[in-house]
């Protein structure tokens, strides 16, 4: 289940969000990762999440990644996240077996239990 602080989507009537999904993409630009929301969550798809790449750049894109986040509104431009409590940013358990064929290659098949 999603958890979020948040009344409604689009008003961001709150700033913390809880379990947000975000996928690692190659910023062409500067050749590190950074992360994107994800479709399918109570906050809006493809919104840029800030965290150090030190935390995400272990891992190749397309890997999710589960945290906790606060927006950060500045007038005139979008809003983005912001990761919080960055020692809890890790891989997500929900993601787990997309997350295996992302870095094993996307013609792996996860072992079947018997």
């Amino acid at each position: 289940m999603q958890l979020s602080l948040i009344d409604e989507i689009p008003e961001f009537s709150k700033s913390f969000f809880l379990d947000v999904f975000a996928e690692a993409v190659l910023d062409a630009n500067n050749a590190k990762m950074k992360l994107i929301t994800i479709n399918g969550q109570h906050v809006p798809e493809r919104l840029k999440v800030s965290c150090p790449n030190k935390l995400i750049g272990a891992f190749p894109e397309g890997t999710i990644y589960k945290l906790d986040t606060k927006l950060i509104r500045k007038d005139g431009k979008r809003p983005y996240f912001i990761a919080v409590n960055r020692k809890n940013v890790r891989r997500a358990m929900e993601f787990f077996e997309y997350n295996l064929k992302v870095q094993n290659g996307f013609d792996y098949i996860p072992p079947t239990r018997k």
